[in-house]
């Protein structure tokens, strides 16, 4: 079964192009599950049913297992069965008939503008590094895109005559998304004063740099972005992806299109994208409410 396995994630990779990320994903679950027939005494993936499947799915479950990383775990699953039946190595397929567990849609938390300007402001304009993350802030408040494309952008992606980036997001998929103005000063003002005093003569293809003078990572960001949000005397659970969230829903409240915000989102499917519709329809019931004479 593993073999099988090996030859489903080459074809992902291979064929579909999927992200590091959601490649890590599906082995880590399917090894999950396998792991799980195998101490059912199931040793082929040919005698494999539906009940084998909504064994593990219950055994997720009493782990205390979030509804979402259960579905997850399932559409790894149906993804890898219907693999199974293209190749030809199974006839038939077990999950074909399984329902899904029903996931309750729960609306992203996002910040106030005022909230945004209040993390803005706490970076040490006086350090190369409070320059660096003032730009770095920016331009994740002004694009809306996700942290690991913030810490892995090239240099040469960045347009600043242009006022635009380009960005390569799930799947490789390419996109362009406008800069605005704060985002492009700030991002020019560490170009020329803070980037080459943090890359002490080193090269680096990264926009974004360490002390180091090597590329920024995920956890580093965080880590400096929950700092900031703690200075600034927030309650939220400052992370990355609320400042996207932030962003798409901002952008809808202002009278943006949801076509537009999808394709700057790099959303696949707007549906995706729909929910930050719920989000601003949920913000003007509250202030009607709040307002309205008979509210």
């Amino acid at each position: 079964m593993e073999q099988l396995l090996d030859q489903f994630l080459h074809f992902l990779i291979v064929e579909k192009g999927l992200s590091k990320n959601t490649i890590e994903a599906y082995s880590h679950g399917l090894t999950r599950f396998l792991n799980h027939l195998r101490g059912k005494g199931v040793q082929e993936i040919r005698d494999v049913d539906k009940f084998h499947v909504r064994g593990f799915l219950l055994a997720l479950k009493k782990k205390n297992l979030a509804a979402k990383s259960i579905v997850r775990n399932l559409v790894a699953i149906r993804t890898f069965f219907r693999f199974l039946i293209e190749e030809g190595i199974l006839e038939t397929n077990p999950v074909e008939e399984l329902e899904s567990p029903k996931v309750a849609k729960t609306l992203p938390e996002i910040l106030t503008l005022k909230e945004i300007e209040q993390i803005l402001e706490q970076p040490n304009l006086q350090t190369p590094l409070g320059i660096r993350d003032r730009a770095m802030l920016e331009m994740l408040y002004a694009t809306g895109m996700r942290v690991s494309e913030l810490t892995h952008l090239p240099t040469h992606q960045v347009n600043l005559e242009g006022g635009y980036v380009l960005l390569y997001g799930k799947g490789s998929k390419e996109r362009i998304v406008p800069l605005g103005s704060e985002a492009m000063k700030w991002v020019t003002q560490y170009l020329k004063t803070a980037r080459e005093i943090l890359a002490k003569g080193k090269e680096s293809p990264s926009l974004f740099i360490n002390r180091s003078g090597k590329g920024m990572s995920r956890q580093g960001f965080w880590k400096n972005l929950k700092d900031y949000g703690r200075r600034a005397c927030l309650r939220k659970r400052i992370t990355p992806h609320l400042l996207r969230h932030s962003f798409a829903s901002h952008l809808l409240e202002r009278g943006a299109d949801l076509r537009s915000v999808q394709m700057m989102l790099g959303h696949v499917d707007i549906s995706t994208t729909q929910i930050y519709t719920h989000v601003t329809g949920e913000r003007l019931k509250k202030i009607h409410q709040r307002y309205h004479p008979r509210g």
